[in-house]
């Protein structure tokens, strides 16, 4: 499929912007959804780090002969708790961006997660009981979710979040450019259940931090049917450019009395492909319509007379169709 991809620029992602999220999901975890962390199936890695287990030599609750919440019951005061990230074992602290939750580990009565504690702080500082809790942070649209053990006295834990991005832009072929408010894209990842939507309606040169794996890009090219898709791989601590090119082209079509004569007004127009499908309608003298490549019929009605005429979309600068009255 059309792609050009300048992939695995070396740009640091510590210095770049984090845009907002459009999709509802910073208030759906308020609510105490946690997004699990991504599958290694789906090209994600086992979330890990400085610190991941509690500070003994004991790494998980699995290895206690009791239970690490039976551990400590009589302590009740808070501990300090220290969380950081870095994107690679090797790398610099994230400066900014993210975003940490922690909750209850088991569900309450109404089924929901209670949050007890978030900082938006790139170290964030908790004071927690001792205890097992849940905990998720989130960088952008990356996010990840781990165990986190509180045990008396000072608790420090830095994760390696492995965490790339995407800066989409796409052309149409030939290296025509598209106007921005007529290209959006959406971001799909592919796990056992199917596709999952992790960002819609992203628009051309926004960046758009990701968990590291591979995605499927959806770029669209005005209203109609002008869509293609390319699967890219987000590489952690890179940011991932690509160009993605649509083979389609603006339409313009207008009913008239003589070869380039004046558009007639008040047209009912309909657009189908060979095999009836109707793909565009529209109401006026002048419609505008974004077409993939391929042939199709346009049908103008006017009062109680229907025109038509067969076209073909060529990639590339605005075709014109215009159909003639007196050719019927």
């Amino acid at each position: 499929m059309p792609l050009r991809a300048g992939l695995a620029v070396l740009l640091t992602l510590l210095a770049a912007p984090v845009h907002a999220q459009s999709d509802g999901t910073q208030g759906a975890m308020e609510e105490g959804f946690v997004p699990p962390p991504r599958p290694a199936e789906m090209g994600g890695v086992p979330y890990g780090g400085e610190g991941a287990g509690p500070s003994s030599n004991i790494n998980s609750a699995q290895e206690l002969e009791e239970p690490f919440s039976d551990r400590f019951a009589g302590i009740t005061d808070p501990q300090p708790v220290t969380l950081s990230a870095r994107i690679s074992a090797e790398g610099d602290l994230i400066p900014e961006g993210l975003v940490w939750r922690v909750f209850e580990p088991r569900v309450d009565e109404s089924g929901e997660l209670a949050m007890v504690a978030k900082s938006e702080d790139a170290t964030a500082t908790f004071s927690l009981p001792p205890g097992e809790y849940l905990l998720h942070v989130a960088f952008g649209r990356a996010q990840t979710s781990d165990s986190l053990y509180v045990e008396p006295g000072p608790n420090n834990r830095t994760i390696i979040f492995e965490v790339g991005a995407l800066q989409l832009a796409a052309m149409i072929d030939g290296d025509l450019p598209i106007p921005a408010d007529q290209l959006t894209f959406d971001i799909q990842s592919t796990g056992p259940e199917g596709q999952t939507l992790v960002a819609q309606d992203v628009v051309p040169g926004e960046l758009v931090h990701l968990n590291a794996g591979i995605y499927t890009i959806i770029s669209r090219y005005g209203e109609v049917n002008a869509e293609i898709h390319s699967d890219l791989h987000v590489e952690p601590g890179q940011i991932t450019e690509a160009t993605l090119y649509h083979r389609a082209a603006q339409v313009n079509l207008r009913l008239v009395s003589e070869e380039g004569g004046e558009a007639i007004a008040d047209v009912e127009w309909s657009v189908q492909t060979p095999t009836g499908e109707t793909i565009y309608t529209e109401i006026g003298a002048f419609p505008e319509a974004v077409l993939a490549e391929g042939e199709y019929v346009a049908l103008a009605r006017l009062g109680e007379n229907v025109y038509n005429r067969e076209f073909e979309v060529r990639p590339g600068a605005r075709n014109e169709v215009e159909i003639l009255t007196t050719v019927y």
